[in-house]
């Protein structure tokens, strides 16, 4: 996964077409990433290496955290101890691994590097963690109650969810810092019919073993394809997942995917656990996804 995520970081350099191909990679298709239209590798996922140890993974039983901050990843890291809290801080880089030598502290509290890219600090049972790192200020609330309850069972019960749609529509946003990003509108049939569109006009059409691409106002290419596997879950794995916050009708949650690697924060609908709302952080990949409609009449027909 770190090989396909250096790729698509190259993608978001490149141009929007191959932009598009990452999202789909990401979305549990691996191999490489072209720039130009082409068959997309074998949808059964490879399996992918855990993190490497230059990769500042959280501790276990944490309460995960993460935003971008320019072109790193930052995340936040709570473990409650009592009437304390551990809290580490993981700045990766655009290279994949974690950044060295930061001014990284906790409101008044100065962090101890704990590894490539890992700070670390106690802190008296604070009802927020003001991280600082270089001149970014970051204030994050802590969940009520504390600790927050554990919430993989509805992590797993969503990835199913995702298993057993028929369609899915859904907006995506994907960067690689605050300058390079793109925006796309996907249409997925299962088992193995998509399309996407982005907002350049680069278009593709993936019906079984075919796909068509075009530009904007160009014609249709039509190529072989390997087929997909679609509507899949974005996550990998999950560890660490715990309700940050609730509505009546929705509950929000944040997780860590060793296998990615990544952060997630998710939002699931309390009665289909259907996934609404869905944030990735992790190497020079910072993408928000909003999914719906599901299961709608959809079809996906070859172009023309």
């Amino acid at each position: 996964m770190i090989v396909r995520l250096a790729v698509a970081v190259l993608a978001l350099a490149a141009g929007a077409t191959a932009v598009a191909l990452a999202v789909l990679l990401l979305h549990g298709t691996p191999g490489p990433v072209s720039t130009a239209p082409a068959a997309l590798p074998a949808a059964s996922p490879a399996p992918a290496a855990p993190a490497t140890p230059s990769f500042p993974a959280p501790p276990a039983n944490a309460v995960v955290f993460s935003r971008e901050d320019g072109a790193d990843a930052l995340a936040l890291a709570v473990v409650p101890r009592g009437e304390s809290v551990l809290a580490q801080a993981s700045v990766v880089g655009p290279q994949g691994t974690g950044v060295d030598g930061l001014s990284v502290s906790f409101g008044s509290v100065r962090a101890t590097a704990c590894g490539h890219g890992c700070y670390r600090a106690t802190l008296r049972r604070p009802r927020a963690v003001e991280l600082r790192v270089a001149k970014t200020r970051w204030l994050v609330p802590l969940p009520a109650p504390w600790p927050p309850l554990d919430a993989s069972a509805i992590v797993a019960r969503a990835a199913h969810v995702w298993r057993s749609l028929r369609t899915l529509v859904f907006s995506d946003r994907l960067g690689s810092d605050a300058t390079h990003v793109v925006f796309s509108e996907w249409r997925m049939v299962a088992p193995d019919r998509l399309s996407y569109r982005l907002e350049d006009g680069y278009q593709s059409v993936i019906v079984g073993g075919r796909r068509w691409d075009r530009a904007r106002h160009g014609r249709w290419i039509e190529s072989s394809q390997t087929p997909i596997r679609q509507p899949v879950p974005f996550w990998q794995s999950e560890t660490d997942a715990h309700v940050i916050s609730e509505t009546p009708t929705t509950t929000r949650i944040t997780f860590y995917d060793p296998r990615t690697p990544a952060w997630f924060a998710v939002t699931v609908d309390k009665r289909t656990l259907r996934t609404l709302d869905l944030r990735m952080t992790t190497t020079s990949h910072f993408m928000h996804e909003r999914y719906g409609p599901f299961d709608a009449p959809l079809e996906i027909r070859p172009p023309g």
